[in-house]
């Protein structure tokens, strides 16, 4: 199994250069073609505005995210097209949830630029979060300083449910061309230790079953699965994480758990994402 068809999603609000690297790298490592996808809506006028003054300004923000939008086709065509073996550029004036969430059913994987929670424009860009439930789809989220998907060695954040199942089985072809991959998971109370390492070697044992060789690793002691993870990346030199994103429903609302939001907001190296 390969990646054939590669969707990146880009924002009107920040640059894109690091999420066209990534998905320049994936349609260049696996001989796919590139979807860029983009969109944005009006946002409503100020409260004191009303009359033809307030046709002026939605006018006005309307043809603005034209001209941004335009843009963007640019920046995305000039950056993958000799990457890429096609490239199609789809965009929409329309929030972009919903938009992409539409779209992604074209594409193998999408990669999206990681967003602090704090600074999601709704109208302006996707936020990785509320695709990561709902896509169907493996997303890999990039930080805005990554350079280059970065395969020298990927770290598997394992947890015993579907999810995690699902990312790893997603992320088969991201494993094998990994020149190193460890299988990492944090036990959640002391004296688990070796049920734990028993489940890390049995997914090791199927990933041999695909040619691909894992080392594996469990700390001696239960602690913050975020922080032990981040050192155990450290230790290993990740530039990739791949993890299930976990979840439930509240009030029909997805509220994520720490580690997948950790992995979608605040990591410094991708992460591969899948449900």
């Amino acid at each position: 199994m390969d990646y054939k068809t590669v969707m990146v999603g880009l924002a009107l609000d920040r640059p894109n250069d690091a999420c066209l690297r990534v998905a320049g790298d994936i349609a260049e490592r696996f001989g796919a073609r590139i979807i860029g996808v983009a969109a944005s809506d009006l946002r409503p006028p100020m409260y004191f505005a009303d009359g033809d003054f307030a046709q002026k300004l939605l006018d006005e923000e309307a043809a603005a995210i034209e001209r941004r939008l335009s843009e963007l086709e640019t920046e995305f065509r000039a950056s993958v097209e000799k990457r890429a073996t096609a490239v199609e550029w789809r965009s929409a004036r329309s929030l972009p949830v919903p938009y992409m969430l539409q779209q992604v059913r074209a594409a193998d994987i999408l990669v999206i630029g990681a967003r602090p929670e704090t600074l999601v424009d709704p109208s302006a860009a996707p936020d990785p979060s509320d695709l990561l439930m709902q896509a169907g789809r493996p997303l890999i989220v990039v930080p805005s300083a990554v350079e280059w998907l970065d395969l020298r060695s990927v770290l598997v954040a394992w947890k015993d449910v579907r999810e995690a199942r699902r990312a790893v089985f997603d992320a088969l072809p991201i494993l094998a061309a990994a020149k190193e991959v460890t299988i990492a998971e944090i036990p959640e109370q002391d004296g688990r230790h070796a049920d734990a390492l028993s489940r890390v070697g049995d997914v090791a044992a199927w990933l041999r079953g695909h040619g691909i060789v894992a080392n594996t690793v469990v700390p001696e002691k239960a602690g913050s699965v975020n922080g032990q993870l981040e050192n155990i990346a450290a230790n290993v030199g990740a530039g990739a994480v791949i993890a299930g994103a976990y979840g439930h429903s509240r009030f029909r609302e997805w509220v994520l758990s720490g580690v997948t939001r950790h992995l979608a907001t605040e990591s410094r190296r991708c992460a591969f994402l899948s449900r």
